[in-house]
C-alpha cells in the first residue's frame, strides 16, 4: 500500500502516534496511580489501618474478592449459577467503555491504530468517528468467564465483529454453558450486546474450569 492512501503522510502519522502513545503513559502512570490509592482506601487496606489479617483478607466470600474495585470501575456482574456446573449456566457482565479504557488499552497493546485514537483521523472513515478496539470489547467476554467459580484456563474462541463500539457505549458479554465436553472441558457461547440489546461481537467459547486451589 503506498503512502499517498493515507489522509496524512505516514511518516507524519507515525510521529503524531508516538506523541500521542507518549501521553498516554504519562496520563496512565498519574492514573494507576490514583486507582492504586482508591483501592488502598477503600478495598486493599493494609492490616494496620483495617485491623485484619493476611488470613482474614483471604477468606473474605468469593464475590467480594470477584468484585473487589467494581464501584471504582463501574463494573456490573449478574451470574445465574446454582451448584455445580452444568449446560444452561450463564453469566453476564456490564461495562462502559471509556476514552481512558481505550487510551489504556492502546497504551499497553501498542495498537495505536488512529480509528481509535484520533478525532479528525475517524471522522472520514465509514465508522463516522472513533471506535474502541474490537479485542478490547471482547475482553469483557474474559472478564464473564472470570465469574464462573472454579479456575478457568481459556482453550479457544471463536469472534466475529457485528457492529462497532463507541465512547461512552455500555456493552454486556454474556457466556451461557452450552455443552459439557467432559474432563472439565466445556463449550461456551459468547455473546456481547450493546444498549439497545443488539449484538456487537458474537462467537464461542471451549474452556477448561478447575476447581480453585484450596486456600491456606
Amino acid at each position: 500500500m503506498s503512502n499517498s492512501s493515507y489522509p496524512m503522510p505516514f511518516n507524519t502519522w507515525a510521529e503524531t502516534s508516538s506523541r500521542v502513545l507518549n501521553t498516554f503513559l504519562e496520563a496512565n502512570r498519574a492514573a494507576n496511580k490514583a486507582a492504586f490509592s482508591a483501592f488502598g482506601s477503600k478495598a486493599i487496606q493494609p492490616a494496620s489501618q483495617n485491623g485484619a489479617s493476611k488470613s482474614a483478607v483471604a477468606a473474605k466470600p468469593e464475590e467480594e474478592r470477584l468484585e473487589a474495585g467494581a464501584d471504582l470501575m463501574g463494573w456490573e456482574t449478574e451470574r445465574l449459577i446454582e451448584g455445580e456446573l452444568s449446560v444452561g449456566d450463564s453469566v453476564k457482565f456490564t461495562k462502559t467503555i471509556s476514552q481512558d479504557d481505550i487510551e489504556r488499552f492502546a497504551a499497553a497493546s501498542g495498537d495505536t491504530n488512529p480509528i481509535h485514537l484520533d478525532d479528525e483521523f475517524a471522522a472520514d472513515t465509514r465508522f463516522n468517528g472513533r471506535i474502541a478496539h474490537g479485542i478490547l470489547v471482547s475482553g469483557l467476554i474474559s472478564a464473564a468467564l472470570a465469574r464462573i467459580p472454579g479456575s478457568v484456563v481459556y482453550l479457544s474462541q471463536d469472534l466475529e465483529f457485528r457492529a462497532p463500539v463507541r465512547i461512552g457505549d455500555e456493552v454486556t458479554a454474556t457466556i451461557e454453558i452450552v455443552e459439557d465436553l467432559g474432563g472439565d472441558q466445556y463449550r461456551i457461547q459468547t455473546t456481547v450486546v450493546n444498549e439497545t440489546e443488539d449484538a456487537v461481537i458474537e462467537g464461542e467459547a471451549v474452556v477448561l474450569i478447575d476447581e480453585p486451589p484450596a486456600e491456606d
